[in-house]
């Protein structure tokens, strides 16, 4: 059973920071790429950040510079940290483990953890 359980988030003033974890199970995680995705009230979800098996990272633009990605394979997590927050960054956010071999494409979610950019 696969399961991705996010951590971290909270209240947090603007140009404060927070750093979201999450921990997965069930797959073997270094295959995985994983990325964060955000959805903010009345909109659709969105990508935030990427991290490839390999270590390549990818970055939405409206967080670039502020936003950093990283995983560690040996705890089976990865994490978000957030810099320079601004109340746009507001919204839910999730974990994803993706993966694409010739058996298929293999996705799962985590249940999301609310941040909340205010002062």
């Amino acid at each position: 059973q696969v399961q991705l359980v996010e951590s971290g988030g909270g209240l947090v003033q603007p140009g404060g920071s927070l750093r979201l974890s999450c921990a997965a199970s069930g797959i073997i995680f270094s295959s995985y790429g994983m990325g964060w995705y955000r959805q903010a009230p009345g909109k659709q979800r969105e990508l935030v950040a990427t991290i490839r098996s390999g270590g390549s990272t990818n970055y939405a633009d409206s967080v670039q510079g502020r936003f950093t990605i990283s995983r560690d394979n040996a705890k089976n997590t990865v994490y978000l940290q957030m810099n320079s927050m601004k109340p746009d960054d507001t919204a839910v956010y999730y974990c994803k483990a993706e993966r694409v071999s010739v058996g298929g494409r293999y996705d799962y979610w985590g249940q999301g953890t609310q941040v909340t950019v205010s002062s």
